[in-house]
C-alpha cells in the first residue's frame, strides 16, 4: 500500500489515543559525560536501578537544579498529543505515596483522563526517574519502577479503550511479565473493538535485550511502529538501512524513524520517504522522539496520513529540542499548531 494511501479517517470516538505505560516521575538534571563517567552511569540509555543506587545518584547530584514532572515513554507522547488538542486516556499503575500523587495531578492538569484514583493505587513507591543532561543535549535514564511496574490488566479501562482511534504502548511493557501480559491482552481487546495498534520501541536496551519479548507482544503486527535508527538496527540485528526497513516492515503496516539531525522516515511495503529535519540548534534532546511520536499521531487521527504526521512531528520535535524541556512551551505549542494548519491548507 502506498503512503499517501495509509491514513486514519476521523471518527467520532470519544478518544484519540489511548495509552499504556509505566507511571515515572522524571527528575530532569543537567550533567556532563565526565561525572556520568565518575558515577558509574552508561551514557545514553535508560537502565533499571534499585532504589538504594537511584538514591545514591541523587545525594551524588544535589545541588543542582532538578525539574520533575510526569513522565514515562508513553505519557510523554500521550501528554503530547493533549498539549496540540487531541482527547487522550492513560492506564497505569503509581504507588500511595507524594510522588504517585503528584503524577495524577500532572496528568489531570494536562487534561489527560486515566484510571487513577485513591481507591486503586499500590501500598508502595512510585516510580521514579532520574534524566541527567549532557553537554551534547543526550539523555541517560536512571529508572526505578517500584510498583509501577506490576501495571496488571485490572488498570485498563476497556469502556475508554473500545471508544479511541489508537491503542498506543511504550516498548518498556516488555520488561516486565505483568506488563506484557496486560499488554498482549489489551491489543486483542483492541483489535476486537476496531481500534488501531501502535507501539514505540522506546530504548535502545529494549531493542536489544527483550526483542522477542517485543514480538510476542506485537503478534499479528501493529499498524504504527516507532522508534529511532539505533533502536531499528538493534531489533533487526542489522545496520544496511535497506535490510532493516525489510525487516521491521514484517512486524507493522507503517514504519516511522527518526534520526536525529538527519530527520525521519516513514515506511510502507511499497514506499519509503524520507521527512528533513527541521534546522535549530539543539539544547535537549530529552523526550523528542517520545513527543515525535505523540505529534504524529495527533496529526494521523485528523487524517493527515502518515507523510504530513512526520512533517508535523518532526517540526514539533525540533521545536522540542531548540528549549529546555521535554515538553513544548507554550509559545512553541502555538507555533506547531499554526504548522499543523498550514499542512491541512495545503493538503486541501
Amino acid at each position: 500500500m502506498h503512503i499517501s494511501e495509509i491514513c486514519l479517517n476521523q471518527s467520532m470516538k470519544k478518544y484519540h489515543i489511548y495509552g499504556i505505560g509505566d507511571a515515572v516521575v522524571d527528575f530532569t538534571v543537567e550533567t556532563s559525560s565526565q561525572e556520568l563517567r565518575q558515577l558509574g552511569v552508561e551514557k545514553g540509555v535508560r537502565c533499571l536501578v534499585s532504589a538504594d543506587r537511584q538514591q545514591e545518584l541523587f545525594d551524588a547530584l544535589s545541588g543542582k537544579k532538578i525539574i520533575r514532572h510526569a513522565g514515562g515513554s508513553a505519557a510523554n507522547s500521550v501528554i503530547a498529543a493533549g498539549q496540540l488538542g487531541s482527547k487522550c486516556f492513560f492506564s497505569c499503575q503509581i504507588g500511595n505515596d507524594e510522588t504517585g500523587e503528584y503524577y495524577h495531578q500532572d496528568l489531570i492538569e494536562n487534561n489527560v483522563d486515566t484510571n487513577l484514583s485513591s481507591e486503586t493505587r499500590r501500598q508502595g513507591d512510585s516510580g521514579k526517574c532520574l534524566v541527567m543532561i549532557t553537554e551534547d543535549a543526550d539523555r541517560t535514564m536512571n529508572t526505578c519502577l517500584g510498583v509501577t511496574g506490576d501495571i496488571s490488566y485490572l488498570q485498563i479501562n476497556e469502556d475508554a479503550l473500545a471508544n479511541s482511534d489508537i491503542l498506543y504502548f511504550e516498548g518498556y511493557m516488555a520488561a516486565s511479565p505483568t506488563a506484557k501480559e496486560t499488554t498482549i491482552k489489551s491489543i486483542h481487546f483492541a483489535r476486537e473493538n476496531g481500534v488501531k495498534i501502535a507501539l514505540s520501541l522506546s530504548d535502545l536496551n529494549m531493542a536489544k535485550k527483550f526483542s522477542q519479548d517485543l514480538k510476542d507482544i506485537i503478534g499479528s503486527g501493529v499498524d504504527l511502529l516507532f522508534c529511532n535508527m539505533e533502536e531499528a538496527q538493534a531489533f533487526a540485528n542489522s545496520k544496511e538501512t535497506d535490510l532493516v526497513i525489510k525487516t521491521l516492515l514484517k512486524y507493522c503496516k507503517a514504519l516511522i524513524v527518526t534520526k536525529g539531525e538527519k530527520g525521519s522516515l516513514v515506511a510502507s511495503d511499497s514506499d519509503v520517504i524520507d521527512i528533513a529535519a527541521k534546522k535549530v540548534k539543539a539544547i535537549d534532546t530529552n523526550g523528542a522522539g517520545d513527543l515525535y511520536a505523540g505529534c504524529f499521531m495527533h496529526g494521523f487521527v485528523r487524517g493527515l496520513g502518515l507523510k504530513l504526521s512526520a512533517e508535523l512531528a518532526s517540526f514539533a520535535a525540533g521545536m522540542l529540542v531548540s528549549q529546555s524541556g521535554s515538553r513544548l512551551s507554550a509559545d512553541n505549542i502555538i507555533k506547531v499548531n499554526e504548522y499543523l494548519n498550514h499542512l491541512k491548507s495545503d493538503e486541501f
